[in-house]
């Protein structure tokens, strides 16, 4: 059975940090690939995003392209609307009724899941590979026992890149070279996305 790592997301846009999240959940999750998957419109985001959805899934695709374990899947794109995560597992477990799916997050999200749409159902279909930075701190004992079963830990490095620090480094002139892909940074110029108006 094969198994992949789901690793969802606005990539608005992607970075380094989330190819090393990838790249320690494949590692640890003795995962055969990790599917990038990035949203439509995510529910739980107070912004949404500056680029499109079209130009977020090409820096995905271009980040990943020279690793044969990096995959990416626009099942949330074509669907459209708001994307929840209940959603996109079943249809992938329809789709593919062979593999076996773990859904990775966050450390910092672990205490969220509860909150997450349906997530009983969503416990039943993944496991969830949470990743573990030196700073995050769990409440374990908050969490139901159907999701404590359900999660595994995966080393992260601290990590101090985000999508939105880049977005206004961009609009501000500044360089965000080594915190992006290079191949994703000159699509970045070449399209002029995140610059100031």
């Amino acid at each position: 059975m094969k198994t992949i790592g789901i690793m969802g997301g606005t990539f608005d846009p992607i970075h380094v940090g989330h190819l090393i999240a990838a790249q320690a959940a494949l590692n640890t999750g003795r995962l055969d690939e990790v599917w990038f998957i990035p949203t439509y419109d995510a529910p739980l985001k107070e912004q949404h995003s500056t680029a499109s959805a079209s130009h977020r899934l090409e820096m995905v695709t271009l980040a990943i392209e020279d690793n044969p374990q990096f995959k990416v899947n626009n099942i949330e794109q074509l669907r459209g609307g708001t994307s929840y995560s209940i959603d996109t597992v079943t249809a992938l477990v329809e789709q593919y009724p062979d593999y076996a799916f773990s859904y990775i997050i966050g450390s910092d999200r672990i205490n969220d899941l509860v909150k997450w749409h349906r997530i009983e159902q969503l416990a039943e279909l993944v496991t969830f590979i949470g990743l573990e930075r030196p700073s995050d701190q769990f409440q374990w004992n908050v969490i139901p026992d159907y999701l404590r079963v359900r999660i595994s830990l995966a080393d992260m490095p601290l990590i101090g890149i985000s999508s939105t620090n880049i977005r206004q480094k961009l609009s501000r002139s500044l360089s965000v070279r080594y915190e992006v892909p290079d191949q994703v940074l000159q699509y970045i110029r070449r399209h002029k996305l995140y610059v100031a108006e």
